[in-house]
């Protein structure tokens, strides 16, 4: 039967040929001469021919030898390949990491953020929800939230990313139609009774306590598309303004004062310590850039 050679044949030739005499050759096999003197015995004797030519000043090796040695070489090289494929694997950022903010969060901030950096990212899975509380992540439904507030839960961590502020805000063809009204006769379009609190709301009801919307919504979002569609006026954050061609917004005035909000990036504390959270609160923090806020 032909013999079958090995992954320790092959760095035997490789070392011999190499190192050019038995000595440099053991010292890279880190073996003693004897035992690969030996080992070259037994495969010459198995392969049935000469591999090297005995001189006194070293080990000459035949073309047998050399064809070993470059296919020692080739196998050399594949399994560095693998050892340095196999360290970016473990290097590489992978896992999912589920995430909640609102509506007019994801699409004005986080979709544009993630557009910057989240190709890079090809082995992490972000899974996105769109809430306007805190019960997912105290729930531990999600790992990540982005949030505004200016008072974000104590039991969650994170980092305040900026400060958004409102502008009350029409599109351009009902703003024309409308010049010269007063606010009580233009149509209004408000969040509705599930955000009771917002901030803009609030300052609805003290700057023009007559008006009653025209348009209720239960989200932000929302009422900027009503907005878009000239159907009337709504306060809406800042980064929601910047619209395509026709669906640009334009502002009445100023910020509206005493709605400025912060948005915070938060987690939970169990979560710091994973690299996928980790990793995506860091290019999160860096990616989104908010509007300057009137002051």
């Amino acid at each position: 039967m032909q013999y079958r050679l090995d992954h320790a044949d092959l760095a035997l030739v490789l070392a011999v040929v190499r190192g050019g005499s038995l000595a440099r050759a053991a010292a890279l096999l880190e073996q003693d001469v004897s035992t690969v003197f030996r080992a070259i015995r037994r495969l010459e004797k198995a392969l049935g021919s000469a591999l090297f030519d005995k001189r006194r000043s070293g080990y000459l090796p035949t073309d047998a030898a050399l064809r070993l040695a470059e296919q020692a070489e080739a196998a050399e090289r594949a399994l560095a390949a693998a050892r340095l494929a196999l360290a970016r694997d473990e290097a590489m950022v992978s896992g999912t990491v589920r995430l909640t903010c609102t509506d007019s969060v994801l699409h004005g901030l986080l979709l544009p953020a993630l557009r910057r950096f989240m190709p890079g990212y090809p082995a992490l899975t972000l899974a996105l929800a769109t809430s306007n509380d805190f019960a997912n992540l105290s729930r531990h439904d999600a790992d990540l939230a982005l949030r505004l507030t200016d008072h974000p839960p104590e039991h969650l961590v994170g980092r305040r990313l900026g400060t958004v502020d409102y502008l009350l805000c029409g599109h351009p063809s009902y703003l024309r139609a409308a010049a010269g009204q007063p606010p009580e006769a233009l149509s209004w379009i408000a969040p509705d009774d599930v955000l009771p609190d917002h901030p803009t709301v609030a300052w609805r009801r003290r700057a023009h306590p007559a008006v009653l919307p025209a348009y209720r919504c239960s989200t932000l979002l929302a009422a900027a598309g009503l907005a878009r569609a000239g159907l009337g006026i709504a306060a809406l954050p800042r980064f929601l303004l910047d619209g395509d061609g026709d669906g640009e917004l334009q502002a009445l005035g100023d910020a509206l004062p005493g709605c400025a909000t912060g948005l915070w990036l938060l987690t939970r504390p169990d979560c710091r310590a994973l690299r996928s959270v980790s990793t995506l609160f860091e290019e999160l923090g860096r990616a989104i850039a908010l509007p300057a806020a009137a002051g």
